[in-house]
C-alpha cells in the first residue's frame, strides 16, 4: 500500500493525527453484524454560510425586495411556489422532489447567541455545543460511540480532510477522498504480531485496523450492482456516487458525511450562488434518482445544512454573514413539509433572521426518528420536531 494512501485513510482524529483508538485494543476488534435496523443518514455541509434567503425564496415579501435591490431572485424566477416561498431557478431538480412529496424543509434553523465566525459556527453545528461551550467530540462521533463501536466502518467521512462531527473516542471513522485504489487486502496474522516495541506496535494494530476497514469497504464495493447510474459530472457528485456504491454493497455504516464550499457569497453573489446551486441541484438530483430506482429512499435520509445563513440586507453585490437558514431533509419516509414560519423580515436581530428552530432539535429529532435513538445520552436535550417523518 502507498504510504501516502495509508495515512489518509487512517486520518481518523480532527487535524489528522494518528491516535490509537480504543476499538482496536476491543476483544472484537470488528464486527460486520447487522445492527437494530438498516436506516443511513447522509449529511452534506455547505461550508461558508449559504444565503437561506436566496435559497428558499419569501418571494411574496415586500421587504426581501426591499432589503435586496441589486441581489434579489425576481418573482417571475422563483419556481414551485408554496405558501409565499419558492426555490432559487438553480434547485429545480430539488423543486420537483418537493412536489413528489420526498423534501421537508425546516425553516429559520440556528441556535441562541449566534456566532457570525465560519470556524466556531461550524464547531458549534458540528458538536451540537451551546455558543459558550467548548467539546472535544462530535455530536455524531458521540452516537457512534454508543450505538456503533464495534463497527468495522462505524461511518465515512468524504473529504480531503477529517470532520469535527464524526469524531469519536472508539468508533472507527473513515475518512478519504476517493475509493479508486482500494483492493481487497487480507493481513496476515503475523504481520501484526505484537512485539516488545510500544511504538511499533501502535503502528502495527493501527495500519491493521485500516486494513480491515478498507477489507469491508472493498467487500461493499464488489458487491453493489454493476448497473451504471448516470451522475452528473461535479466533485460532490462523485462523493455521492461513492455513498451509494457502498450503501448498495451493504456497507454497515450508518453515517454518511461530506461537505461543498464556495457559499461565502460577499461579492458577485447572484453568478457564485447559482452556479453552486446548480453543482448542488445535479448532485443530490444524481443520487436521489439512483437510490430511488434501487428501493432505498425509505432507508436513506439526506441531510443539507450550513453553519449559518447571510445578513437580510444586501451589501451592494453579496451578502454578509448571518443567522438563521432552512435545513432540506430529503427521503427517510419525510412527510415533505415545509416546516416552520416564513422568514420574519420585519423583526430582525442587528438586521439578522432571529432562529426559530434549534438544529440541535433537529438532530434530536434525526437520531431519535430514525436509530430509535435517546439524544439525551449525547447530550442533546432539544425537543424533537413533529411532522419531519
Amino acid at each position: 500500500m502507498d504510504r501516502r494512501d495509508f495515512l489518509k485513510l487512517t486520518a481518523t482524529s480532527t487535524g489528522g493525527l494518528l491516535l490509537l483508538p480504543n476499538f482496536l485494543t476491543a476483544k472484537n476488534l470488528f464486527s460486520f453484524e447487522e445492527n437494530y435496523n438498516d436506516n443511513v443518514l447522509i449529511f452534506i455541509q455547505l461550508n461558508g454560510g449559504n444565503d437561506g434567503l436566496n435559497t428558499f425564496i419569501p418571494f411574496e415579501n415586500a421587504l426581501y425586495y426591499e432589503n435586496r435591490p441589486k441581489i434579489a431572485i425576481a418573482k417571475q424566477d422563483v419556481i414551485n411556489a408554496i405558501n409565499g416561498m419558492g426555490f432559487h431557478p438553480a434547485l429545480k431538480d430539488l423543486a420537483s422532489i418537493s412536489q413528489e412529496g420526498n423534501l421537508s424543509i425546516v425553516q429559520n434553523v440556528g441556535y441562541p447567541n449566534p456566532n457570525r465566525s465560519h470556524f466556531r459556527s461550524q464547531e458549534i453545528w458540528q458538536t451540537a455545543s451551546d455558543s459558550k461551550k467548548y467539546l472535544d467530540y462530535g455530536w455524531l462521533g458521540r452516537f457512534l460511540d454508543i450505538q456503533c463501536k464495534d463497527e468495522a466502518v462505524a461511518s465515512v467521512n468524504i473529504d480531503n480532510i477529517d470532520n469535527l462531527a464524526l469524531k469519536t473516542s472508539a468508533a472507527n471513522v473513515l475518512t478519504a477522498k476517493n475509493f479508486n485504489n482500494v483492493k481487497q487486502n487480507v493481513a496476515n496474522e503475523n504481520e501484526f504480531k505484537l512485539s516488545e516495541n510500544p511504538q511499533l506496535d501502535f503502528v502495527r494494530n493501527l495500519q491493521n485496523a485500516s486494513l480491515q476497514g478498507m477489507t469491508e469497504i472493498s467487500k461493499a464495493l464488489q458487491k453493489a450492482p454493476n448497473k451504471r447510474n448516470s451522475y452528473a459530472n461535479n466533485p460532490l457528485a462523485k462523493n455521492l456516487e461513492w455513498m451509494s456504491k457502498l450503501i448498495k454493497g451493504g456497507l454497515n455504516s450508518k453515517i454518511y458525511y461530506t461537505s461543498m464550499g464556495g457559499f461565502d457569497t460577499h461579492n458577485n453573489q447572484l453568478q457564485i450562488h447559482e452556479k453552486q446551486l446548480s453543482v448542488l441541484n445535479d448532485a443530490v438530483f444524481s443520487f436521489y434518482k439512483d437510490i430511488k430506482e434501487n428501493n432505498l429512499l425509505s432507508k436513506v435520509t439526506l441531510v443539507i445544512f450550513s453553519e449559518f445563513g447571510r445578513r437580510v440586507k444586501e451589501n451592494g453585490a453579496g451578502t454578509d454573514h448571518g443567522t438563521a437558514g432552512p435545513m432540506l431533509i430529503i427521503g427517510g419516509n419525510n412527510k415533505g413539509k415545509i416546516l416552520g414560519k416564513n422568514p420574519n423580515l420585519e423583526t430582525l436581530d442587528n438586521g439578522d433572521l432571529i432562529f426559530e428552530n434549534d438544529f440541535r432539535s433537529v438532530y434530536a429529532t434525526l437520531l431519535k426518528q430514525k436509530f430509535n435513538f435517546d439524544p439525551k445520552l449525547i447530550n442533546i436535550n432539544n425537543q424533537t420536531i413533529k411532522g419531519i417523518f
